[in-house]
Order: C-alpha cells, then structure tokens, then sequence
C-alpha cells in the first residue's frame, strides 16, 4: 500500500492528471485547505485569483472556449459557489465545458444551517450535466475524472464538485482513476447510415437549400469538415452568433448571420428555402421568428450530438445523431456535386438592400456622432486575422457580432444563450489565459463593464494583455431600443452616468485614450493594438442608435424591418 495523503492534495493530483494547466479561483474558510495544497502546485498549474467568483466561472468559461479543454473554478462554500450560479447556467445554456470545485461544510454537519452550507447540488442539478457531493476521501479521484469526462464529451457543458470539509481533511491512499464510459451517459451515439442516405436524397434533389451553421460544429472541431460539405453542393450557408467563427467571414458561400439582427439575405429566404439543413445549433427563438410560420417550404435535416434537441422546436425530416465531425463527411461523400447558382444569386439583391439602407450608414456615417458599428468594423480592419472577440451583452455585442471579421477558429466569446451582461471582462481574462499567442479585442457598453468592473484587480495583477473597447453611449442601450420600439419612448432606469474611466484605468495602470471625434478613432485603435499590455479604449458613441435590420417580437423570419429610412 502506498502512504495516505489528504483529500486535498489528491485534489489536486487529480487535476494533473486531468491536465489542468490553470485555475481561476478565490479562496474560502471552507476550501481553504486545498489553497494551502494549491502553493505547493504553482510551477505545474496557473492559478490565477479573480476579484469575485462570477468572475471565475466567466473567467473558466472563456478558457475553455477558446481553448477546447475544460475551464475550472475553485471557491468556497455559501456565497462564494452562489457567486458562481449565474455562469454555471451560463455554460450550460452555451455548451461550455467548465468544472466548477466548491467547498462545503463538513458532512457531520449537513442539513444543520451550519456556517456557509448551502444545498448547491440541489441548486446546480437543473443547470449543470452532473452535480456530485464528495463526502469521503476515497471517491475524490473518481469524482474528478468523472466530472471531467462528463463536462468534455457528448454536448460539452458545466459539472459542479461538492467537495466537503472532512473529505478535503481525510486521509486516503491516491489511486488515479481513469475513465471512458459510464453506464448511463452515452455522449454520442454513432451515426445512422440510413440517416445518411435519407439525407443525401434530399441534398441531391432539392433546388433552395440552406444550411445553418451552429456552434456544435466549432465544439466539435468539424470546421474543415463543414467547409468541404458546403463546397462539395454549393450549399450556401448562414451561421448563428455563437457559430459565426465556424466559417470564414470571407468564405463565398457565407450568407451572413441567422437571428433578430442577422443579416436579411438569409433570414428572409429561409422562409423560400426548400431544405434547411441545421449543424449543431438548436433553433433558438432568435433565430426562429414566430415557430409556426418558420421555413414551411422546406424539409429539415438536423444534424446533433444532443438527442434531446433534435424536433424539439421545429419539426424534422431526417434527423442525424452523432458527431458532426463524423457525420458531415459521410453526408460528404455521399452527395452529388452541385451547382443551385440561381438560387445563390437570391442572396445578392437583399444583401445588396441591407448594405445600402443599413451597413454602409453604421460603418461609413457622413457625419454626426461615431458610431458603434463604424468602431466595431475600425477595429475589425486593423485587428490581426487570429483575434478572439469577447463581447458584453447589449448594442455593444448585436453591433460587434454583425461587424466584426471571423477568419480563425474559435474566434468569438460571447454570451448566447443566457445574455449575461458582464459576461466580457472575466470571459477576456479567461480568453487571454488560454490562447496567450492570441490578441484578445472585448468590446462592452458602459451598462455591462460595470457589472463586473472589479476583474480589472485580476487584469492588473497577472498583466493580463486584454484590449478593452467600451463604447459608451450613457444608456443601456438593448433595453431603450425595445423601450423606444415598443414603449414610447419611456426609458424608464436605462439611461445611466459613468464613471471617469481615465481615472478607473489610471488607478489600475492600463493605457487609455478616450475618443469623442471620428478623426481620432483610427490613431485610438491602431494605439491600442500595438501595446504590449492591458488597454482601455473609451468611445464615445452616439447616444440613442439602433441596431438595424431587426425581426421584431412576434413577427415571422422574413419579416425584416430595416429601420427608419431618411
């Protein structure tokens, strides 16, 4: 038998053995033994300390996103795990692998109130892929490999560990556990041959197809695999926001963006389309318009790695479940070499109408105030080909995911599913931490930087090099939209002061410029990239633009408002 150790060092012996490489985390009287194990480990794992446990799950969620492995956050028990909830749920609705480790009271004393207990595995089950307490020393080691395999396979997604105080303080002997199959969890099933061949029917006899591009293809690496399905059938294709790195911004069969301020060109004519060929997305409201009326014309391919989403919104056709990695080049190689140019040739007058009633007067004004979308395409120019883009959740973010350039592989950060409005500074910090050769570009609003403001410390400590856009317009910005749409104007408590940035970037020792007048917006941005460390680039926006074109609420797909027109 070999020596007995405590369970908080096999903790950690455990995440090395996961290859964990970094740790966001923030210490706690009910993990604190694991931190005092974490000082022997700080040549073998990064450990970085955010300001506030939101931040650390942000922060984990970022890393794994740019990264492919698994994010992990450390805390402690009661508030400290309750921090964590919200990007917990986050990562879950956004398919983002992270592993949340909390501290707990000790097991003697469960169901007591005692100080900082919490009931987090019943608070985590309905938001997380599995949520396990760690009450014994022994099962450490199965708990973590376990959590691992969980969180990185099938759809990816949040775990949460419940790590008592007696199994930290226990002795056991450490018995690495390894693991590649769990009874009840089947993360993929294989792919349906039929399937295929059901599918390919309708790819070769179809005149109208669309395929929508989703960010399962981005979690399941099939970039290149996606990219020669499409060339193979000229099979124009648009992407959703969290998919919109999946396929080159300049690739040629790239119809745009999918959704509320997608692009007009393909949600107009998914509703024309005969076939609608979904990969790894999962037809979320904002894409669909009103659910009855979506794409009737057209037969459904869904291609998933998640039974449960397959014909859970819209009706489908032919389903095909499995890894898009594996499916896409099967479909491949079954389908017929295409032309469908008269179709493609549908795209090009709406696209053509929204540049000229939309695009060119958010990106090129003739005068007034700068705008959002002109700053988000400045940086867009002048930023290198392999940046990752974080956003916020607001204008801000419709304004850089319609603007921005994709031409790398996870390039884009950004809030989907849930909308978490200071998302970007901890999910920046995350980014830079586990793509270091990569430039990191966030873009915020004065609403959503506040939120979580206080990552700046985390910035400023570890030096981490985050160029930060705040495009301040003094309101939140989303919420007056819809209140000016659809209220009257009647911006009740969305228009907000801010603080003096120059004076919160001095106190933290970033550079900053502040930028009022367009003729100082390039030289701002082209300062701002070529530091070598943290940036703060305040804009000064216009204060009450809109983002355009827009599906509004209970309005069908196609049904795009472009704005009010001069």
């Amino acid at each position: 038998m070999g020596a007995k150790i405590k369970g908080s060092e096999i903790l950690l012996k455990a995440l090395t053995e996961q290859k964990v490489d970094t740790i966001f985390a923030y210490p706690g009287g009910n993990i604190i033994s694991v931190f005092d194990v974490m000082m022997d480990y700080r040549d073998k794992i990064n450990q970085i300390l955010v300001r506030h446990e939101q931040g650390a799950a942000h922060a984990a969620e970022g890393y794994a996103r740019v990264s492919g492995r698994v994010g992990v956050a450390i805390v402690t028990s009661g508030p400290g795990v309750t921090n964590t909830i919200t990007g917990i749920a986050d990562a879950m609705l956004d398919s983002t692998p992270i592993v949340v480790i909390a501290g707990q009271a000790a097991s003697t004393a469960l169901g007591t109130d005692a100080f900082q207990e919490v009931d987090l595995v019943g608070i985590t089950q309905p938001i997380t892929k599995w949520s396990y307490q760690i009450r014994r020393t022994e099962d450490i080691t199965m708990a973590v490999a376990k959590a691992f395999y969980i969180a990185s396979t099938g759809r990816p997604g949040p775990v949460v560990l419940d790590f008592t105080k007696d199994a930290q303080a226990g002795l056991a002997e450490y018995k690495p556990y390894s693991i590649d199959y769990i009874r009840s969890y089947i993360p993929k099933t294989d792919v349906s041959p039929a399937s295929i061949e059901q599918a390919a029917e309708l790819i070769d006899n179809c005149r109208k197809p669309l395929v929508l591009v989703g960010q399962g293809v981005e979690l399941a690496g099939a970039q290149q695999e996606l990219q020669d399905f499409i060339e193979k059938g000229n099979l124009p294709a648009a992407r959703t926001l969290l998919g919109l790195s999946a396929l080159s911004s300049d690739h040629p069969l790239n119809m745009g963006m999918l959704g509320l301020h997608g692009n007009a060109a393909p949600n107009v004519l998914t509703n024309q389309a005969d076939l609608i060929i979904a990969v790894g997305m999962r037809f979320d409201d904002r894409v669909t318009g009103v659910v009855a009326n979506y794409a009737k014309k057209a037969k459904i391919i869904h291609l998933d790695i998640d039974k449960s989403e397959i014909g859970k919104i819209v009706p489908c056709d032919v389903p095909i479940l499995g890894d898009c990695k594996e499916s896409l080049p099967m479909l491949t190689a079954r389908i017929k070499k295409n032309s469908h140019a008269d179709w493609i040739k549908e795209f090009a007058p709406l696209a053509q109408k929204e540049k000229e009633l939309v695009i060119d007067k958010a990106i090129a004004p003739a005068s007034g105030p700068i705008k959002m979308g002109e700053t988000v395409h400045q940086v867009a120019l002048q930023a290198p080909d392999n940046t990752v883009m974080v956003t916020d959740v607001g204008l801000n973010q419709m304004f850089a995911v319609r603007y921005f350039k994709y031409r790398s592989r996870r390039s884009i950060v950004s809030s989907g599913g849930l909308g978490t409005m200071g998302f970007a500074i901890p999910a920046a910090i995350g980014a830079a931490t586990g793509a270091p050769e990569r430039p990191v570009i966030m873009f915020a609003g004065d609403g959503g930087i506040q939120m979580t403001m206080q990552e700046f410390g985390t910035i400023m400590e570890y030096h981490i090099p985050v160029k930060m856009v705040v495009m301040n317009n003094h309101y939140l910005g989303n919420v007056r939209q819809w209140q000016h749409l659809m209220f009257n104007d009647r911006y009740s408590l969305t228009h907000m002061l801010s603080p003096m940035y120059q004076d919160i970037a001095a106190a933290y020792g970033f550079d900053y410029i502040r930028v009022e007048k367009r003729q100082d917006l390039e030289a701002g941005i082209k300062a701002m990239l070529a530091a070598k460390g943290p940036f703060f680039l305040e804009v000064v926006v216009e204060d009450e633009e809109n983002v355009w074109p827009m599906i509004r609420p209970g309005s069908d797909v196609d049904q795009v408002y472009y704005g009010p027109q001069d």
